[in-house]
């Protein structure tokens, strides 16, 4: 292999598809009926205070995820995925374990296990990439129905530079005030190596809870190559705040 770098971009890339993403509507379904003709303040407001409450709620979960990365182009087409346990204890605690990994050496140990180890420093201070007023500028473009139920339309751009903020448009739950789905490209290139990225990230309600479902990043490289990122996020078991057991020591995070 004549360079590391484009796998090195390509890690910081997919990093920012899932960390600064996974924030934005952890917790507890909030039931208020959803009022007619809300200013967009209003809406955004109600996503945060809302989204507090949920993370107030929410002690933890764990759950077993797929990882799945594949490069084509120079200088050769490689690919590789990882079976990973997960384990979150609120507020700032998530530890990975690695049950299974095949594929390329090079995209697991540049790619999928750093990816991890970012993730999990990245959970000790998520305030920087939070979805908030104080990191991004709010803008409502529309509103439409999705499975009988109505969501707003956001247009969202980075009030500064920012290596894991995003830019483009998000869909908010009209009766949780919760994110349902984003679809953005990182607000600032990671790396001279990567020459555009998108990135769709879904997320679903598990009980009462919404969280990440599944994410597809997809980078071009400068060099003409293109890696695909996808993780599907598994099933939870979700611990809430009124049965939330002691912490396990259970576990040790990906090397």
């Amino acid at each position: 292999m004549h360079t590391s770098k484009p796998y090195d971009a390509i890690r910081s890339v997919v990093f920012l598809g899932i960390t600064s993403l996974t924030a934005a509507a952890w917790g507890q379904a909030v039931t208020t009926p959803s009022p007619e003709n809300l200013t967009s303040t209003q809406i955004v407001q109600r996503m945060e205070t809302h989204n507090q409450e949920r993370a107030n709620l929410l002690r933890g979960y764990t759950a077993r995820r797929h990882y799945q990365v594949e490069y084509h182009g120079f200088p050769t087409t490689l690919a590789a995925s990882m079976d990973v346990d997960v384990a979150y204890d609120a507020p700032a605690s998530k530890q990975f374990r690695i049950v299974s990994q095949t594929g390329s050496e090079l995209l697991i140990d540049r790619v999928l296990k750093k990816l991890l180890k970012s993730e999990q420093d990245a959970t000790q201070d998520q305030g920087k990439s939070a979805l908030t007023t104080a990191n991004y500028n709010f803008v409502l473009v529309g509103n439409e129905m999705a499975e009988g139920r109505r969501l707003y339309i956001f247009q969202v751009e980075p009030r500064a530079e920012g290596k894991l903020l995003y830019r483009g448009r998000i869909w908010i739950d009209a009766d949780d005030y919760a994110v349902e789905r984003i679809e953005a490209e990182p607000a600032q290139s990671p790396s001279f190596w990567i020459k555009k990225t998108e990135i769709h990230h879904i997320y679903s309600k598990t009980g009462d809870f919404w969280l990440p479902a599944s994410n597809r990043s997809v980078t071009k490289v400068r060099m003409g190559g293109t890696a695909i990122l996808t993780i599907d996020y598994g099933t939870y078991q979700v611990e809430a705040a009124s049965t939330h057991p002691p912490a396990s020591s259970e576990g040790s995070p990906a090397q």
